[in-house]
């Protein structure tokens, strides 16, 4: 198990990024506070920190810093922040990586997994494989498996399952989804979008209360995790 501690004040971010590195056995701890982040490092045991810059109290540099007078762990700066000097000064002090938002969360999974990799002690047997994916998109043939058996959708259904599952991890709104699907009319509304979606969940047999596959995100749209 790899241990990280978040310290993101952004929870639904957070959310996310939690729920789609557990299967990676990535455990997320995360402090919306900053001064709450360092006294959790302080006490526990982490093999890596992901940190914002913009964070309540306390620029998100300063913590950075902070964290290299006491502890030589490894940090990976996670921020909207596009300034250069930003990105400059927070390598200068003694972040390992800088990953700018938005970013899809399986490039995360990727430089958390080589940063660990590329330290000393860093035992590789902890790293775990992706569990095989229940449900799986076969392109070429146009088809959509769930455990080796193909389910059966209409060219919208398929369209939008297909689409988010290309967006895996990733937030999709619901005008995406009109616009860049073609079995999808222009002038379809949201609420027909809500509507497909809870036919696929139907035909995955999933509760919408509880998800395993397609995730509602409040005023934006789906979000497809496995």
């Amino acid at each position: 198990m790899t241990t990280v501690l978040m310290i993101e004040d952004d929870l639904e971010l957070a959310e996310i990024l939690t729920e789609y590195l557990e299967p990676f056995d990535i455990q997320i701890t995360t402090a919306d506070d900053p001064y709450m982040g360092l006294s959790i490092l302080d006490t526990q045991k982490f093999d890596l920190v992901i940190l914002d810059l913009t964070l309540p109290g306390i620029d998100g540099l300063e913590v950075c810093k902070e964290i290299r007078k006491r502890h030589t762990i490894p940090i990976i700066i996670s921020s909207a922040r596009t300034d250069i000097t930003d990105k400059v000064t927070a390598l200068e002090n003694g972040a390992d990586d800088y990953l700018p938002k938005p970013y899809n969360p399986r490039e995360l999974q990727a430089r958390i997994m080589s940063l660990l990799r590329r330290q000393q002690g860093f035992n590789p047997t902890q790293q775990v494989v992706q569990k095989p994916k229940d449900l799986v998109l076969h392109e070429e043939q146009m088809i959509i498996t769930l455990l080796g058996k193909e389910l059966h959708f209409t060219a919208a259904e398929y369209g939008i399952l297909s689409y988010l599952m290309k967006k895996e991890g990733g937030v999709v709104s619901r005008e995406d989804l009109i616009y860049n699907i073609e079995a999808i009319n222009e002038e379809t509304t949201n609420k027909s979008i809500d509507v497909i979606i809870g036919r696929i969940r139907q035909k995955l047999g999933e509760n919408p209360k509880e998800p395993t596959y397609i995730h509602a995100i409040r005023g934006i749209g789906y979000k497809f995790l496995q």
